[in-house]
């Protein structure tokens, strides 16, 4: 323990762990752990544990959310393709609308796929393409509702 005199003639200094006096009180030596300065040592660490499964659990849905997302946005854009390729098929539009549908998904939602439905109706081809939303990991497990893409295209030739 450093002591050192001020021009006042107080005495300043402090042993390693114990808290600065204050100016004028005058504090024992079993002040700080009276107040519990030894005891929350680790503290941080148990917080961290206590909050690390609320971490991971938002992680989890986050990653759900963007599953779901990304499945609406396939459907579509298979749909899409779907009543292109009907809308400009001469002949079997029907089975070239479904083909197209499934060429352009990923394996995984390939497999799932629900059902595709290809008609003509007033000038226009419409294509309507129903995917299952993979739980956590695609082409394990598949939530029971379907997610439904629609797109309409117009009639060449």
């Amino acid at each position: 323990m450093a002591l050192t005199e001020t021009a006042d003639m107080e005495i300043r200094g402090r042993r390693c762990g114990e808290p600065s006096p204050a100016r004028g009180l005058r504090r024992g030596r079993w002040h700080g752990r009276l107040l519990g300065r030894k005891r929350d040592r680790g503290q941080s660490a148990i917080e961290f544990l206590g909050v690390t499964p609320l971490i991971i659990l938002l992680a989890v849905a986050l990653w759900q959310c963007a599953l779901i997302g990304y499945t609406f946005s396939l459907a579509g854009n298979a749909a899409d393709k779907a009543a292109h390729q009907g809308a400009i098929t001469e002949g079997l539009r029907v089975q070239e609308c479904r083909h197209a549908a499934k060429e352009h998904l990923p394996r995984a939602w390939r497999k799932s796929m629900k059902q595709t439905t290809c008609r003509t109706s007033g000038g226009m081809y419409k294509a309507k393409v129903k995917l299952q939303v993979p739980v956590l990991v695609p082409g394990v497990l598949n939530w029971p509702f379907p997610v439904e893409g629609n797109a309409a295209f117009p009639l060449e030739g």
